[in-house]
């Protein structure tokens, strides 16, 4: 299983949220180029950005910076926030990114979600985001009452690299991960699921490694990498199967 770490960028600095609330946020760099790298040289074999900026308005807002980290780096990264047309994601990709995240546009317009699937196949990442199993939307910031299991099922004849299930009250909590619901959403989607959401300790990325069906590819892991519960070396062994 893959642990991935999480540059979240905000005003092109790197930050984190708590469960997305932008009133609750914590700097850890003003330099995510340098942040990519450390990532990269620790190990990290695929690195995870989000355009904060971008999920909240609706377009990318921080691609000049994407770009920056993209040609910095080796390693494949993959980029969320704002994609909600076509013409965003050619920038997207132009700036240099291997995959790219859809969540709202994929929601409410599933026609954008086959276009865009179709017309990259295997670039492709679902982003579901939940809370309480329902999907929600726009940063977070409206609910739906779309089950998240649902929207697994209707992608599944989709060619997508994957699908990111973030539960949302763990998301920054340093809680642990919702297990019952990663397993549910591994048990419905047809694609592999990468884990989001509330990993705090390596015994975290032990259980998920270990989860049944054995679909979870992935974990993305912020906010435990940055305040040092753990290095990265470490939780690559622990995800280890």
């Amino acid at each position: 299983m893959l642990v991935i770490p999480a540059i979240d960028l905000k005003g092109g600095h790197v930050v984190r949220l708590s469960q997305g609330d932008p009133l609750r946020q914590t700097a850890y760099s003003t330099d995510p180029i340098a942040m990519a790298r450390r990532w990269e040289d620790e190990g990290a074999s695929i690195l995870h950005l989000v355009d904060l900026d971008g999920a909240f308005s609706g377009t990318p807002q921080q691609l000049s910076v994407v770009a920056q980290v993209a040609q910095s780096i080796k390693i494949p990264v993959q980029l969320g926030g704002g994609l909600r047309s076509v013409a965003a994601l050619e920038q997207a990709f132009t700036s240099g990114i291997e995959r790219a995240i859809l969540g709202t546009a994929a929601i409410e317009d599933e026609g954008f979600l086959r276009e865009a699937a179709g017309r990259y196949p295997g670039r492709i990442v679902l982003g579901i985001d939940a809370k309480n199993g329902k999907v929600a939307v726009r940063g977070w910031a409206a609910d739906t009452d779309l089950l998240a299991s649902d929207l697994a099922i209707r992608a599944a004849d989709l060619p997508l690299a994957a699908i990111i299930y973030t539960d949302i009250e763990r998301d920054g909590m340093l809680t642990g991960p919702n297990v019952d619901a990663l397993r549910r959403m591994a048990q419905a989607a047809r694609h592999p699921i990468i884990a989001s959401g509330g990993v705090a300790t390596l015994d975290d990325l032990r259980r998920l490694a270990k989860l049944e069906p054995t679909c979870i590819v992935g974990a993305l892991v912020g906010k435990a990498l940055y305040e040092g519960r753990f290095s990265l070396k470490d939780a690559i062994a622990a995800a280890a199967r």
